[in-house]
């Protein structure tokens, strides 16, 4: 499946500020980058990098007035589709050294505040795949999707006592939930097929078996059409422009297209890997 994915952000720069932009399609084994175009206004130096999981970073110091980026890209998924009865956990023992600290709390995902509530809802349920999605099923079932719910602080306990929030908190909440359960989790943040109105998207993954499986407790996208753009530990790693300076942002826009026949299908039911 190919998508063409694009998207716009404008600021309003006040002083001299450094922005680190994460907007890239993800450098990843399954997301193959046919064309990709990436135009700041004014033009000015970059500073590049790969981080471990793909994450594309670039840096740019802008002068005050207006500045604009803009990243267009053709993408190819070539997704792995797995029987979700086939997927295992993997015990702690044999994970691999480098997914290890995606068992442990961080700041948006307490999930030592959530252990105790994880383990007496999920812990009894068969080891695998569909303990995962029966997570989703509890997040989507048991907290309202409600925009303006949540701000940059909202943690995942936060979300668990409200039982509301947006696409960032469903996926803070089921990572959380799954480190409970000893399941390695990591956020994503992604260009969203079919996500309606269009907006830059979070989800979240878990180590199962020897790869990482998309999972989204909104339901509000096709796993099948989710253009990776950043992973970490939770949204601190992977937000799309993080700031130090003084500056506003005054736009934004996002858009995925499916590139060929892919509208005709539909959102996949079954196990989707990435890598």
């Amino acid at each position: 499946m190919a998508f063409n994915v694009a998207s716009t952000l404008s600021y309003e720069v006040h002083a001299r500020t450094v922005f680190i932009l994460n907007v890239e399609a993800a450098a990843l084994r399954n997301q193959k980058i046919l064309t990709e175009r990436l135009d700041l206004t004014p033009a000015v130096a970059l500073d590049r990098h790969v981080l471990d999981g793909g994450t594309r970073l670039v840096r740019a110091v802008v002068e005050p007035g207006t500045f604009e980026v803009s990243y267009a890209a053709a993408v190819e998924l070539a997704m792995h589709d797995a029987d979700p009865a086939a997927v295992a956990e993997t015990p702690v023992a044999e994970l691999p050294l480098e997914v290890m600290p995606f068992l442990n709390p961080s700041r948006y995902c307490q999930s030592d505040r959530l252990a105790r509530f994880a383990l007496r809802e999920f812990g009894d349920l068969a080891p695998g795949h569909s303990r995962v999605t029966t997570v989703c099923n509890w997040i989507h079932d048991n907290v309202d999707y409600l925009s303006g719910s949540s701000d940059a602080e909202t943690s995942a306990y936060d979300t668990m006592v409200q039982r509301a929030g947006v696409c960032r908190d469903f996926a803070h909440l089921g990572i959380a939930f799954c480190r409970a359960l000893s399941i390695p989790a990591r956020f994503a943040s992604c260009y969203a097929w079919q996500l309606d109105p269009p907006d830059f998207h979070a989800v979240f993954e878990c180590y199962l078996g020897d790869a990482w499986y998309l999972f989204d407790p909104t339901r509000k996208a096709a796993l099948q059409g989710l253009v990776r753009i950043g992973v970490g530990r939770d949204a601190a790693d992977a937000a799309f422009a993080t700031i130090h300076g003084d500056a506003t942002m005054t736009g934004m826009q996002v858009s995925i297209e499916a590139a060929d026949d892919s509208e005709q299908e539909q959102p996949t039911v079954r196990a989707v890997g990435i890598a």
